[in-house]
């Protein structure tokens, strides 16, 4: 059988290049006449992508990746409160599906899994955030591990991952075109390698990092909930810590909350409040749920491509298993959508 390190010598480029090609990368920046003659040499030379093999003599041609464990960082009760790391999930399935993979899924818990879980296993995709420990574990047991929606900070790691930091200063940088002074946030601190680390989530980091900048950094405008897990995220935590900023005798004139979850308990805060959705108080978020563009008023929030961020983790894991030695990190765009929870900024 005609393998990718053939096609790659034939056309004079790197075997994970050729593997991208074929896998209908978009990402991929290369000349349409390498793209060409990648294409031209494959099929010159009979060669079938994983995901596009024929049948022969009645059974499928074998995947490279014939088994892939599921490591999250969430339980299993967390993960379906959460619409994004449930498309997060559904996008390495949906993949997998393709490559006929055996999927093992191995949720949070306060020990790591066992290691006969990876045995046989062709790599690991590790779903969010997990501790040095943890990473150097995988490592160690397992063949190649691919981290989605977590950038461990390595260059030897293969990751995909969005810049929530760079999203969350664009909102800022909006929001005070929009002419919000007032900006309030509501998040959580960081907590892994069994410490919190106050103030340095990503959004948060940012949002204090801006907010210092400009000169406009007021504490009483940051509410942040202690977390042991993604659970510190949701509906409930929102409504109250938005409580606390409405409760303010200067209260924000916006809300940046660090996900969708949180928005729809401030928008209940707010209501209870007696205040209107943008009138009185805006409200932007993240991830961009399903449920977002039906809240009343819909919500203005920060598309991150939770199911891109899964596929690509296992098109790394492919490029690993077709002889890609060195570490690769990945960073999928986010997208500001702007709907009816706050003011847009003019067009300039």
């Amino acid at each position: 059988m005609v393998t990718i390190k053939e096609i790659a010598k034939s056309v004079g480029v790197s075997s994970a290049t050729v593997s991208r090609v074929l896998n209908y990368d978009p990402a991929l920046s290369i000349s349409p006449a390498k793209r060409q003659a990648i294409i031209e040499t494959a099929e010159a030379l009979n060669y079938e992508t994983p995901r596009n093999r024929n049948k022969t003599n009645g059974q499928a041609a074998p995947s490279l990746l014939t088994k892939l464990v599921i490591v999250h960082f969430l339980e299993p009760s967390d993960e379906i409160a959460d619409p994004y790391y449930v498309g997060v999930r559904l996008g390495i399935e949906s993949r997998c599906r393709d490559l006929r993979t055996e999927i093992v899924k191995v949720f949070h818990s306060d020990a790591l899994p066992e290691a006969s879980l990876l045995e046989g296993a062709s790599g690991v995709i590790v779903i969010g955030k997990h501790s040095d420990n943890e990473i150097a574990w995988l490592n160690e047991h397992a063949r190649h591990v691919v981290f989605a929606d977590f950038d461990p900070r390595s260059d030897r790691l293969d990751s995909v991952f969005s810049d929530v930091g760079l999203a969350t200063r664009k909102i800022l940088d909006a929001l005070k075109s929009s002419g919000y002074r007032r900006i309030g946030f509501i998040g959580s601190h960081e907590n892994l390698n069994g410490a919190v680390q106050r103030f340095a989530e990503r959004r948060c980091a940012a949002y204090i990092d801006w907010q210092t900048k400009n000169g406009t950094f007021a504490p009483e405008l940051l509410a942040l909930a202690d977390c042991s897990s993604g659970q510190s995220l949701r509906l409930d935590t929102g409504y109250r810590l938005a409580r606390e900023l409405l409760s303010l005798t200067d209260r924000p004139d916006v809300i940046v909350t660090s996900n969708d979850n949180m928005a729809i308990g401030t928008y209940r805060a707010i209501q209870e409040f007696g205040l209107s959705i943008p009138g009185d108080i805006g409200v932007i978020s993240f991830n961009d749920i399903p449920v977002a563009q039906f809240l009343t008023p819909s919500l203005t929030t920060v598309r991150i491509h939770g199911e891109h961020i899964g596929e690509t983790a296992v098109d790394l894991l492919l490029e690993r298993l077709s002889g890609r030695s060195y570490g690769k990190q990945v960073r999928i765009s986010t997208e500001l959508v702007w709907r009816d929870s706050c003011r847009k900024p003019l067009e300039s």
